[in-house]
């Protein structure tokens, strides 16, 4: 049975009806209006693409559609269409839902802000922005969406505009994000120029043409042709997808709500990259290098951006660095083929993530706007939903055997081991060693947030002084505890409803999906794989079933790591947490280091946003100012003015001077005609 084109049209335009609705008409329908039309909106998309995804599970044939012919120039052409496949159906389902669960908990998150309609019209527009990346047919379709989930994150992260941290934020992720576009444009230009059509179906049948084909960069130099189309499309997942050294924008949009923290950062636009890199796998596949590049990168953020997650005392940063090197594990997939693995990943981690964003979101509401882990502690007899199932999100983000990301991120750590690609050393040391440091980064944030003692102070001064202090330091060097009105409490059902429901998926998903999306050909043509780079397979043939590779789960490295990290962490955060101070103080070089990230930041600014700045000031003073306006408009005003100046000296009215000139002109004509005319 097909697809109804009715049902996939109503699943990409109705989010964007709410979007409308919110945004334009949300001064005459009210907040609660305005949330319904959003809310209603999506829950349409969400179970339309679950009945999609049920139909495509049953027999469905693959959706391959144009809609509407947007421009055609001689032969080539760019038209609106569809292609659901597998990977198509479970992407919408995964956006959809988590999106919807965003939506509903907005409703108790944003209660006070003053830009409630606008908010709701913002994340229902970026919900209609990632349907349309991930159901586009081609790549023109796939560029709206990518640009459109980039606009609407640049207007959502800068949401409280009046903040000059948000301001900073929003134009540093735009920036970074122009960055990884313009590689990805060129990306898509060179597929047009060596396969000659922007048509996902048309390109993938023609890739093995690619094969042998070069592109000549100088008269002699000469660049694989498959390597540089998948390289310059590799450079917009970078940037979408935050990887190294495009990430620096990621944890800054922390600036942002909570909310989009968890839209952006789950399951949707830093996951585009990932996605994109799975459906181009025909062309990828061609490049080696292309695939050895794309694997150190992955590796080297899984590692080395969560070691940063370690010294993060801001609850949103740490989970924010966690996105980080998860997005890293997913790229070592892709770049070790198991691009299955990567896509597995990819869904368990938006549930896993969406609840650990959502649930410090909980917190900071609990905690009145306080995001300093520092200041908090003994939370757990207070919100005891949110604690379990920030617990539940957290043991799936460590890997522990039996929760969802254990089956996909040991399935990923297996792939790199067997993988033989350039490289493949280097990254299983990293997603090895990242096992570790997550659970230590994980850890430390549940023990400082929901265990120990309180290290904030209730007071009930009626109205005076503040909500809490500002980060601030004793004679000591220690944080005094924040102050709060009144004592922390469970947030409201709009809330805690979403955590639950993405807690469930974050328990089951993985046992329950495991064997088909990594172990079977259940992905069929979305995903292309050559015969010996099918990493999967060779795990494959020691899976038996969910059971046992979880049991076996108890005896792999991962896992010690994890226990490892486990017990420190449980050791110092609960039983002695000077000795926190005493490790800082003892690996004080480290500790400077990931404090300052790198100098990743500190270099770009340096180089990139004061090199920019010189350079445009060396071009206003030395072009526009000197050349512009001095040489060519003021100098040729001067000229003239100069020339007229001596002319008007000649003009002086007196007869005899003119007879002078007349006679003085007659001589040198009658002159001329003699020295020439002879």
């Amino acid at each position: 049975m097909p697809l109804s084109t009715s049902i996939l049209l109503i699943i990409a335009l109705a989010p964007l009806v709410g979007c409308v609705l919110a945004g334009f008409l949300g001064r005459f329908i009210g907040r609660a209006g305005a949330h319904s039309a959003t809310i209603l909106g999506v829950a349409i998309s969400c179970a339309l693409s679950i009945h999609v995804l049920y139909q495509i599970c049953t027999g469905a044939e693959v959706y391959n559609h144009n809609l509407y012919t947007w421009f055609e120039i001689g032969k080539f052409s760019a038209s609106v269409g569809f292609l659901v496949d597998k990977l198509t159906a479970m992407m919408m389902v995964v956006v959809t839902f988590v999106s919807l669960l965003v939506h509903i908990y907005t409703i108790g998150y944003m209660a006070e802000d003053d830009g409630y309609q606008r908010f709701f019209s913002y994340i229902s527009l970026f919900t209609f922005s990632m349907l349309m990346l991930v159901m586009s047919n081609n790549f023109m379709q796939l560029f709206f969406g990518w640009e459109a989930v980039g606009l609407v994150s640049y207007l959502l992260i800068g949401f409280w505009f009046k903040r000059p941290t948000a301001i900073f934020a929003n134009l540093k992720a735009f920036l970074v994000n122009r960055v990884g576009d313009f590689g990805f444009l060129l990306g898509i230009s060179a597929v047009l120029y060596f396969l000659g059509t922007l048509d996902y179906a048309t390109a993938f049948a023609g890739a093995d043409g690619l094969i042998g084909r070069t592109l000549h960069i100088t008269a002699n130099t000469q660049w694989d042709a498959a390597t540089v189309i998948s390289l310059l499309l590799f450079v917009g997942a970078m940037g979408k997808s935050a990887q190294v050294p495009l990430h620096v924008w990621l944890p800054d949009s922390m600036e942002g709500p909570t909310p989009i923290s968890a839209l952006i950062h789950a399951a949707t636009m830093v996951t585009a990259g990932i996605f994109m890199v799975a459906r181009m796998s025909p062309i990828f596949e061609l490049s080696e290098t292309a695939l050895s590049t794309i694997m150190i990168i992955g590796a080297t953020g899984a590692l080395f951006t969560g070691l940063i997650g370690i010294v993060q005392n801001d609850i949103k940063r740490v989970v924010a660095y966690s996105t980080l090197s998860q997005l890293g594990y997913m790229t070592v997939a892709l770049g070790v083929s198991a691009y299955a693995g990567a896509v597995f990943h990819l869904m368990t981690h938006a549930f896993f993530k969406a609840l650990l964003f959502l649930g410090a979101g909980s917190v900071i509401i609990a905690m009145h706007h306080e995001q300093d882990m520092r200041y908090m502690g003994g939370l757990r007899k207070y919100m005891p939903i949110t604690w379990i199932t920030m617990w539940i999100g957290s043991l799936a983000l460590c890997g522990v055997p039996f929760f969802a990301g254990f089956y996909s991120k040991d399935a990923i750590i297996e792939a790199v081991g067997e993988s033989h690609r350039w490289g493949a050393t280097y990254a299983h040391f990293c997603v090895l060693a990242g096992a570790f440091v997550t659970a230590l980064y994980t850890f430390r944030q549940m023990y400082l947030t929901f265990h120990g003692k309180e290290r904030f102070t209730v007071v009930s001064d009626h109205g005076h002084g503040h909500e809490h202090h500002d980060e601030h330091h004793d004679d000591h060097g220690h944080h005094e505890p924040g102050v709060l009105h009144h004592a922390p409490k469970e947030s409201p059902w709009v809330v805690t409803l979403p955590l639950i429901l993405l807690a469930i998926p974050s328990l089951f998903i993985g046992a329950i999906a495991a064997k088909p999306l990594l172990f079977g050909d259940w992905f069929g043509e979305a995903i292309r794989l050559h015969a010996g780079n099918n990493v999967l397979d060779k795990i494959g043939e020691e899976f038996h079933d969910w059971l046992h590779f979880g049991l076996e789960g108890f005896t792999g490295a991962p896992f010690f790591l994890v226990l490892a990290a486990f017990v420190i962490t449980t050791y110092i955060y609960l039983f002695n947490i000077a000795l926190a101070d005493k490790i800082k103080s003892v690996l004080k070089p480290l500790w400077i280091v990931l404090d300052r990230k790198y100098w990743i930041d500190n270099i770009y600014f340096a180089v990139f946003a004061k090199g920019g700045l010189a350079l445009g000031r060396a071009l206003w003073k030395g072009g526009d100012a000197a050349v512009v306006d001095g040489l060519v408009v003021n100098g040729s005003a001067s000229l003239v003015r100069k020339i007229a100046s001596g002319v008007r000296r000649l003009q002086s009215g007196y007869l005899y001077h003119y007879a002078f000139a007349m006679i003085l002109g007659l001589i040198l004509l009658l002159g001329g005609y003699w020295a020439f005319g002879q």
